[in-house]
């Protein structure tokens, strides 16, 4: 039955997707939502929205959303609860979080943000309480550095041409990402290129993805092994005059000493490393090669591995073989993570007038090191006894989950929680709050996957007594004694004033479209009059000290490292955890629609070794490495090389059979040249387990 619509509403995409789609959410004479779709005034979103947001309505109305604040009653991880107020609940933090100061110094209380909710208010905000008070400060690392590193390594910025030139294009090249499950809207863009244009499409990844299906050339490679078949392309489009000498000479940093090294990195050694076919590697150079108007699309999967960065950096290096930076449809993109385009000031929103750079940075991917108090992890500061963790799910997100849980589970760690579920982590909190959805309070996102700052305005009350986490910084800063001018302002003033404080639209004017377009002019985009280095060319020879302090660990000039967890006799499976297509990240893993689509975990298999080993699909098997082991049911599949193993989406522990999830065999250490974790790089055995329930 078609449900009557009061009126239609603008709105963002609050999830960890650099899509940030802008959005249409229909409100209902109750109050409630409707089914949600993209914006189709919006050049990038075009009308499109995943399935997962469409039906947004499910989360939101969910019997099981946290709605007063609690207590916790039983043991740490128990998950058992009695209600108190708002007031009592503000009041007990801010006397422990004053306690624990006094005892061992303030930086011994971590605020912890995530990706649960990527507002620049509602997640970042919790910076100006953390900088207010000499907290210990966060480097982000779980999700984008190690592709970061790699693309700064060679850029210099994290721009680059407007994604929306995608249409323009006579050949893209997915490169790692999976934007049929996972960024839809590029499939938008690279639809419209195909029908207008017949361009190309590419896909290259580790297994046979949504995406792949739709490829007119896929190269399913060996995990940890992108770099390689990178420099065997720049080899080719050496060999066979596919480069613009003129461009390499004006605008990089490329030498001699490159040109040797590049042509000792052949299609046949880059064969013996990926697994492909060296008549594949060749097909690929070629058409990369003789197609000006190419477009990379830079995912995230292939850079989540140890080696990840100089991947990424590998791979940036072919449009500045080709020149291809020049072209309208031409070039590369990964993120819009420079604030610098963005143009925003966040001074009073995220506290930066009040940051201390004496203040340790602990790493938010290496949470289960610190709270296992590990030196190295706590950057010679004292353990951390207490923290205020919001957006964020690390019993189930972060890696090597045991080490987790065993941190969260310290009686001696005063743990607050603000969550919208019982989440895993949110079972171990001593005061749990509830928290708002993206409909129920202000805020404002990045477009990282393109160039729009969208504003998401609050359209509905929230249930019970639900709050934004603005709330909960504002009034604990308060009690905290902070002096910060932002505790006075509501949220509407404070993104305001990050608006206007940089000499952009007021919010008011911002509201009437919906979003403002950041786009760069086209010779800035693409680097015409140089690139945002000192010398202001693209290096095939970073500065990698100037990136992070694991640069011994890079290579000198780009090229496939072998600095990953490389499989062994013990172990001589990679195992890939991709994102499912119904959840992101543990988000939606507890709508019944998404758990229904995606049937629980299983590992895909390959049927040469399920064959080997007599397993078929639906068979218990148990699959393990020095962290740990986890049971889950097979999938035999040969969409991937013999020895890849596949397990996709982040579910909870209990979906598991021993209450194991799957990052109980991910390693925390970190990426070099500057942190990260390689979720996408463990090695592991597997085996037939015995018959059981």
């Amino acid at each position: 039955m078609q449900q009557q619509v009061s009126h239609i509403a603008k709105s963002a995409c609050p999830h960890d997707c650099p899509s940030a789609c802008s959005l249409e959410v229909p409100i209902l004479p109750d109050g409630r939502i409707g089914r949600i779709s993209g914006a189709r005034d919006n050049s990038y979103t075009l009308g499109v929205v995943c399935a997962k947001v469409a039906r947004y309505a499910e989360r939101i109305e969910h019997p099981d959303r946290l709605l007063r604040p609690m207590r916790r009653t039983g043991s740490k991880g128990s998950g058992q609860f009695a209600p108190i107020t708002w007031e009592a609940a503000l009041d007990e933090i801010a006397e422990r979080f004053t306690r624990i100061a006094q005892r061992s110094g303030s930086q011994a209380i971590w605020p912890y943000h995530s990706g649960g909710n990527m507002g620049i208010l509602q997640r970042y905000g919790l910076d100006r309480l953390r900088h207010a008070m000499r907290y210990s400060r966060q480097q982000t690392t779980i999700c984008v550095t190690p592709a970061e590193s790699g693309w700064l390594a060679g850029v210099g910025r994290m721009t680059g041409p407007d994604p929306r030139e995608m249409e323009d294009a006579d050949l893209i090249v997915m490169w790692g990402g999976n934007p049929v499950s996972t960024q839809v809207n590029v499939m938008t863009h690279v639809t419209r290129a195909r029908k207008a244009r017949g361009a190309k499409f590419v896909v290259i990844d580790v297994y046979r993805t949504p995406t792949i299906e739709q490829a007119d050339l896929a190269l399913v490679l060996k995990p940890g092994t992108d770099g390689a078949l990178a420099l065997a392309v720049m080899h080719v489009l050496l060999t066979e005059g596919m480069v613009d000498r003129a461009y390499l000479a004006r605008l990089t940093d490329f030498d001699a000493e490159t040109e040797r090294h590049i042509l000792s990195r052949t299609p046949e050694w880059a064969s013996e490393i990926t697994g492909l076919a060296v008549a594949d590697i060749v097909a690929f150079a070629r058409l990369y090669g003789r197609t000006r108007k190419s477009f990379i699309r830079l995912g995230f999967g292939f850079t989540r591995t140890r080696n990840g960065s100089a991947a990424m950096h590998a791979v940036s290096c072919l449009p500045a073989m080709t020149g291809a930076w020049q072209e309208k449809g031409g070039g590369a993109f990964f993120l819009t993570y420079d604030k610098s385009l963005w143009g925003i000031n966040t001074t009073l929103l995220h506290g930066l007038d009040v940051l201390d750079p004496s203040v340790r940075i602990l790493d938010q991917s290496r949470i289960g090191a610190v709270l296992s108090s590990e030196p190295d992890a706590l950057k010679g500061g004292p353990a951390v006894e207490g923290m205020l963790m919001q957006n964020a799910n690390s019993a189930t997100v972060a890696p090597d989950t045991a080490k987790v849980l065993r941190g969260l589970g310290r009686d001696d760690l005063f743990l607050v929680v603000q969550e919208q579920f019982m989440t895993p982590t949110a079972r171990f909190a001593d005061i749990l709050l509830p928290a708002t959805m993206f409909v129920e309070h202000d805020d404002l996102y990045y477009g990282l996957g393109h160039t729009h700052l969208t504003y998401g305005p609050k359209l509905i009350e929230p249930p019970g007594e639900a709050r934004p986490n603005s709330f909960l910084v504002r009034e604990l800063g308060k009690r905290l004694g902070s002096k910060h001018a932002s505790v006075g302002m509501a949220d509407h003033e404070l993104l305001d004033d990050a608006l206007v404080r940089a000499g952009m639209p007021n919010l008011r004017e911002v509201a009437k479209v919906g979003w403002i377009d950041r786009a760069l002019p086209f010779e800035k985009a693409h680097f015409l009059d140089g690139f945002p280095q000192a010398d202001g060319k693209f290096h095939f020879k970073p500065d990698w000290q100037k990136i992070g302090p694991g640069f011994s660990r890079m290579p000198r000039i780009a090229d496939w490292s072998p600095d990953f967890e490389q499989s062994n006799a013990a172990h001589p499976y990679k195992l890939v955890c991709p994102p499912a297509r119904h959840f992101l990240n543990s988000t939606f893993s507890e709508t019944p629609t998404s758990v229904a689509r995606e049937r629980g975990p299983k590992v895909r298999l390959h049927p040469a070794e399920a064959q080997r080993l007599g397993i078929a699909t639906g068979a218990r098997v148990r699959i393990g490495n020095v962290r740990g082991s986890v049971v889950l049911r097979a999938h035999v599949d040969e969409g991937q090389q013999p020895m890849t193993l596949i397990v996709e989406g982040i579910w909870p522990a209990d979906a598991f059979e021993e209450k194991k999830a799957i990052n109980t065999l991910i390693g925390d250490d970190p990426v070099p040249p500057n942190g990260g974790v390689g979720f996408h790089d463990t090695a592991v055995w597997l085996r037939p387990e015995p018959s059981g329930p």
